[in-house]
């Protein structure tokens, strides 16, 4: 608090007409935001407040920050109450020098950014912190948090903003914009992909999990009569995204867990009848399929009560055979996987149903290109063996006629 003070005395002079940060926050860009309003902060002031920040506790700058942002919110309360008419709500400490408490909580969160990783669950569940109008400050802290840590400021995005463009609370296209802007400019950043997908994870949490890579899909591959402006940049995000939430060590036991969970939320979207979203989300279906051989049992289970997904990750699979067989490591769990598939289908009376019928006739052109791998593979099997045995017989040859040539030459015979 005493730091906070020193700053609070080196503003004191600075009015609230000089500072309208509500103003400032509403009519700025986030690159303007970012800098507002420590630009105002020497360089060597800035140094040595973050050095001597650095030294401490993330408790003690987890109760700081806190301080700081229920600084604010109080000042925004009592702007609204001002223009509502309502009874004036008391004014925190440091209220003459706001723009000391910006500096200063600016300055934490970019040398601390992982202290708001630690506030994230109470930023997003608690009601004081939520709201349209609350927007700009959550977005300001979270791009201060982004000059020291990429991945703190991605993951902030993902878990704390994401969840607010889906769903049928939409916020408004300015909100939707600004929260837009943020993750552009994390992602714009210098060598962001390899440092977002090297840091996948954080804290034993993912940068994008499972639930926020189907958000970003539906938002990604929306109705045709569902797009709207924003759907475009989206499209130019999505990539990026969705290569963090597909990071990890393959093989491993997190990334097997983390197929699994992506599977169910892939076979809802592919079975949802919307083109593009079907074709994507059978895309991200078949890539769980490779990391995990679980995924085939899982799916197994889903066939009949999702068949209209299962009809396009087969045929998808069927369509593009050569390409997906050779990101298999086995191809045994999909042909077992295939046979069972068969098997319920007959119980389950194929002509009844055109969906069954259609799943069925991929399944059957899907083991044809097994019969017919199988085929190549004896023959590829025979071909290699004559191969050797021809190599073996010329080796003899050849060191005969040597032998021939070195008794001639050294009259030896």
């Amino acid at each position: 608090m005493r730091f906070a003070d020193y700053f609070g005395r080196a503003f004191a002079s600075v009015s609230a007409a000089q500072f309208p940060w509500l103003k400032l926050f509403k009519e700025s860009t986030v690159s303007k935001l970012v800098d507002i309003p420590l630009s105002n902060v020497p360089e060597d002031v800035y140094k040595t407040s973050v050095d001597w920040l650095n030294r401490r506790s993330l408790d003690a700058l987890v109760s700081f920050v806190l301080w700081s942002l229920d600084s604010i919110q109080a000042d925004l309360a009592s702007h609204q109450g001002a223009t509502k008419g309502s009874k004036k709500v008391p004014q925190p400490a440091l209220s003459k020098s706001l723009v000391a408490i910006f500096v200063v909580l600016s300055m934490a969160l970019r040398r601390k950014p992982d202290v708001l990783i630690s506030l994230a669950p109470k930023l997003r569940e608690d009601p004081k912190y939520q709201g349209q109008d609350k927007l700009p400050i959550t977005v300001w802290m979270i791009a201060q948090a982004t000059q020291g840590d990429l991945a703190v400021g991605l993951y902030m995005w993902v878990h704390i903003l994401l969840p607010m463009l889906s769903g049928k609370s939409s916020c408004n296209p300015q909100s939707r914009d600004l929260i837009l802007q943020l993750v552009e400019r994390i992602i714009s950043s210098p060598k962001a992909r390899p440092v977002l997908v090297n840091g996948a994870v954080r804290k034993g949490d993912r940068l994008v999990p499972p639930s926020a890579l189907d958000i970003l899909m539906r938002l990604t591959f929306p109705a045709p009569s569902a797009r709207v402006k924003a759907t475009e940049r989206f499209e130019a995000i999505y990539p990026t995204l969705k290569e963090v939430a597909l990071a990890g060590s393959p093989g491993s036991k997190a990334m097997k867990q983390v197929a699994q969970q992506i599977l169910s939320y892939a076979v809802k979207a592919a079975g949802e009848g919307l083109p593009e979203l079907s074709k994507e989300a059978s895309d991200v279906f078949i890539w769980c399929l490779t990391q995990n051989p679980e995924c085939y049992k899982q799916w197994d289970v889903l066939y009949l009560d999702n068949l209209d997904a299962s009809v396009a990750v087969l045929r998808k699979l069927a369509n593009e055979w050569k390409e997906h067989s050779a990101k298999h490591s086995t191809v045994d769990p999909l042909r077992e996987t295939l046979k069972n598939f068969r098997q319920k289908n007959e119980k389950a009376e194929i002509d009844a149903d055109a969906s069954l019928k259609e799943a069925d006739k991929y399944c059957r052109l899907l083991l044809g290109h097994f019969s017919k791998g199988h085929g190549c593979l004896k023959g590829a099997l025979f071909a290699s063996i004559a191969l050797v045995a021809g190599v073996a017989v010329m080796s003899q040859n050849v060191q005969s006629l040597s032998l021939d040539k070195l008794s001639a030459m050294f009259n030896l015979s």
